[in-house]
């Protein structure tokens, strides 16, 4: 069986990392394959949202450090990583984080756009306990996520933190058991699909073209990218106006 797994559904992409027995660490194979169907997703229209998320008690535990202390191994660097491939994407991604996500696994999880985690769940950086420092973007993205202060504790010392932890320090959306979080994760899809795909793509850009700049300057990227943005006929408006009222209106009930 594949060390990925790529399953697209009414209009959601799920890629499932699936190397169990070795904590989902990230091969080049793995590497390999992600990249190839995050291409894939990234040309197909009808692909709305993603859902990442792992098999077995791990999301992934980063690098297969034991495959790159292989004398015979040789890095291909056509190869990009993971967490740049996820941020490359238009479409929102939400990381089911199935189990233990350390190094690369928090890597991955806060480059992408909702972070779900079970009870189970346990999230450490490891660089500085292993001798490295990190490359794809933790010692900027971490601290803007959680606070300079909670992430020098997290990446300073490597100690893992539990699921609800990470959730009083705002690095997950939501904990759930382990049978929600797939359940979860789909709802959450679900909700993004009915919105109009056009506005949602743009405002995800939005969001986070406009992270690391100042309020200001932020202010002024938003006008920018709203006068560049189509919106639909008054019509159309209308007809949504009416269906997220009647959602509101069944969510109250």
């Amino acid at each position: 069986m594949s060390v990925l797994l790529f399953e697209k559904n009414d209009g959601i992409a799920t890629l499932t990392f699936n190397r169990p027995e070795k904590r989902n660490a990230l091969s080049l194979e793995l590497r390999t394959l992600f990249q190839e169907a995050i291409h894939d997703i990234r040309d197909d229209p009808d692909i709305g949202v993603v859902i990442l998320t792992g098999v077995g008690k791990a999301f992934t535990a980063g690098m297969d450090l034991k495959e790159m202390a292989d004398p015979d191994f040789k890095e291909d660097r056509n190869i990009m990583d993971p967490a740049k491939l996820v941020r490359s994407l238009k479409q929102p991604v939400i990381a089911a984080v199935n189990g233990l996500a350390v190094t690369g696994g928090i890597e991955i999880s806060v480059s992408c756009d909702i972070i779900l985690a079970t009870t189970e769940t346990q999230f450490a950086d490891t660089h500085a306990q292993v001798g490295i420092v990190p490359a794809w973007g933790l010692s900027q993205r971490l601290s803007r996520t959680i606070g300079i202060f909670r992430a020098k504790e997290l990446s300073l010392t490597g100690n893992y933190i539990s699921a609800q932890q990470a959730y009083d320090w705002g690095l997950v959306n939501r904990v759930v058991s382990s049978e929600e979080l797939m359940p979860t994760a789909i709802s959450l899809a679900k909700d993004m699909l009915s919105c109009v795909p056009a506005a949602m793509f743009q405002y995800k850009r939005m969001i986070d073209g406009g992270y690391d700049l100042t309020l200001e300057e932020g202010m002024e990227f938003e006008l920018e990218m709203s006068r560049q943005h189509q919106s639909p006929s008054a019509d159309d408006v209308a007809k949504r106006r009416s269906h997220v009222q009647n959602r509101g209106k069944d969510q109250s009930d």
